[in-house]
């Protein structure tokens, strides 16, 4: 199944809404059964099931946002590239709690219209409080 690049950015559009509206079953329904998501940590989570597991713990929070700045569409691949920013209360621990902004790129492949690959990518420099930070190596 392949879906027009109409169809794909309106599926694309409901997805970060429910990203931003904390609504983990919504941002499931676009999932394929067989995800490989790869995070910006290197981590590698297999399967819809596993994946709706690791990521409860996020929407629980509810403070986080997913900004699109900017979306790349090719139908024929039937791939999305889009590059985003994440506002949310930093994890990194010399800064808990304070406003981080982290930049980054999401490639997304599509297979029978759902996501099967998920690879993230962030910026190794972040804004806390509005001031640059690197992140460093362990």
């Amino acid at each position: 199944m392949s879906l027009s690049r109409a169809e794909i950015l309106s599926r694309f559009n409901v997805w970060l809404m429910a990203w931003n509206e904390y609504d983990l079953d919504g941002v499931m329904e676009l999932m394929h059964e067989d995800i490989v998501f790869e995070n910006w940590d290197g981590s590698v989570i297999s399967g819809k099931t596993a994946l709706t597991r690791s990521w409860a713990m996020w929407f629980r929070h509810r403070d986080f946002k997913f900004v699109q700045e900017d979306l790349f569409i090719d139908e024929e691949a039937q791939k999305i590239a889009f590059t985003w920013h994440l506002e949310w209360p930093s994890p990194e621990k010399k800064y808990s709690e304070k406003k981080e902004i982290r930049r980054g790129v999401d490639i997304l492949h599509l297979l029978e219209g759902k996501i099967d690959k998920k690879n993230t990518y962030s910026k190794t420099i972040l804004e806390i409080n509005s001031v640059p930070v690197s992140l460093c190596a362990v």
